[in-house]
Order: C-alpha cells, then sequence, then structure tokens
C-alpha cells in the first residue's frame, strides 16, 4: 500500500526575518507510524525538490525528530520531494496535508495538489490533513462541482492557537474563519495545543501539530481494519 505525504515549499513570512516551512513534527511523526506497518510513502511539495523546516519546529528532544534526523531515507525524500507532475493518483489510498505556517501560500490554491486530492477520494481513498495543512483542503472540488468539505466535519489550527502563538498580522487568512465559510462543520478542542482529531468518513483532520501521531493511527485503523 503506498500513501502520499504533501508538504510546503513556502519558507517565509511577510514581515517578520523568521522562516517557515513545514512544521517537523506534524511530518515525522505522522511518518513513523506509516512505516513502522511498511507502509510505502512519498512525498511531494508544490514545486519539489527540498522542502524547508520552520526553524521553530527543530526540536530534537522530540525522539521522533530525533530518529529521522539520522535517517538517510527519509532525509532523501525531503531534499527531494516529488512534483505533482511526476506522481500518479491513482497508485495512493491515502493522501496527508502536512502543516507548518508555510502551507497557507503554497497549498491552499494548488489546483494540481486539488486534482490528486479529488482522485484519491473519489477512488475510496483517504484524505488527511493537520493543523495549516487543513488548508490544502479548502478548495478541494469533487467531480459533480461540490467542495469536498461541504457539510463535514473537520478541525484545523483555531483562530485562539493562532492568536496564542502571536502570528496573526502574519498569516494571509485565519484557517478556522475560512473552514466555517466554505460550510464545513468546524470542531476543535476546548484547550488549545493538546492532541485533538475529526472523523468523517474518509475524511480525517487534526487541530494542532500534537495531533499529527493520531491522525495517522486513526488513518491505519480506517485502512486496515474495516
Amino acid at each position: 500500500m503506498k500513501i502520499l505525504i504533501v508538504c510546503t515549499n513556502h519558507d517565509t513570512y511577510p514581515t517578520k526575518s523568521g522562516k517557515t516551512g513545514l512544521w517537523l513534527s506534524e511530518l515525522t511523526h505522522f511518518y513513523d507510524v506509516m512505516v513502522k506497518r511498511r507502509v510505502l510513502v512519498d512525498i511531494i511539495s508544490p514545486n519539489g525538490g527540498k522542502i524547508p523546516i520552520d526553524e521553530r519546529s527543530l526540536d530534537l528532544k522530540d525522539e521522533v525528530n530525533l530518529k529521522y534526523s539520522d535517517d538517510n531515507a527519509f532525509q532523501l525524500k525531503i531534499t527531494n520531494s516529488l512534483l505533482p507532475s511526476q506522481i500518479d493518483a491513482h497508485d495512493y489510498r491515502l493522501i496527508y496535508f502536512a502543516g507548518g505556517h508555510g502551507a497557507m501560500w503554497d497549498l491552499t490554491e494548488n489546483t494540481e495538489l486539488q486534482d490528486i486530492t479529488r482522485t484519491i477520494y473519489e477512488n475510496n481513498g483517504m484524505v488527511t490533513a493537520v493543523c495549516h495543512g487543513v488548508c490544502g483542503l479548502l478548495h478541494v472540488k469533487l467531480s459533480d462541482g461540490s467542495l469536498l468539505i461541504k457539510d463535514k466535519y473537520l478541525t484545523g489550527f483555531s483562530n485562539m492557537e493562532e492568536a496564542l502563538m502571536s502570528f496573526v498580522t502574519e498569516v494571509p487568512f485565519y484557517l478556522e474563519d475560512k473552514l466555517k465559510e466554505s460550510g464545513a462543520h468546524y470542531t476543535k478542542s476546548m484547550i488549545p495545543f493538546i492532541e485533538f482529531i475529526e472523523l468523517d468518513e474518509r475524511l480525517i483532520t487534526g487541530q494542532n501539530p500534537n495531533s499529527a501521531r493520531k491522525v495517522a493511527s486513526k488513518a491505519l485503523e480506517e485502512l486496515f481494519e474495516k
């Protein structure tokens, strides 16, 4: 079985000097759960090539991050990520959008990724995302023209979490607001930054970085145990 992970290529903020990009644990924790079950993983990004990592997420006290900092196969995948045009969506049972603030700039409007997501979903595959990665689902349209997320229960990075991170002036939009505007039933945990996922048939979303592992575990359960 093969799955597809989508990461951002975008690494700058409009005014802040610090770099953004992928939030590392949102990739490593999901990846770790999958490879332990011998699932084959391909990683793509809008422009292919190297995936920038948000400097604030380079936490090597996190054992999973540390493990993959020395894993050659993993490092090769994130320095040579595939282009959307290099893959065939029919080969995959699941797509996962990892987050990090960078995702808001280059995953939200990417039509190639939207097409891949639609194909996987309509092929009875699973669509999963965590934190800011959920923005990649905002404009995915199904073959009948309806939005994938309309009337679906889902979660993603909350307005409260965005405010607590003090990046409100930098982000192009509030994800929670956009999801609601698109007709999704947005849910979240009462307490910011704790693990929280939402499952709606073949759509699984996680609220924040701490939810990535649980999204992966739930996805495996749905794929293998049903």
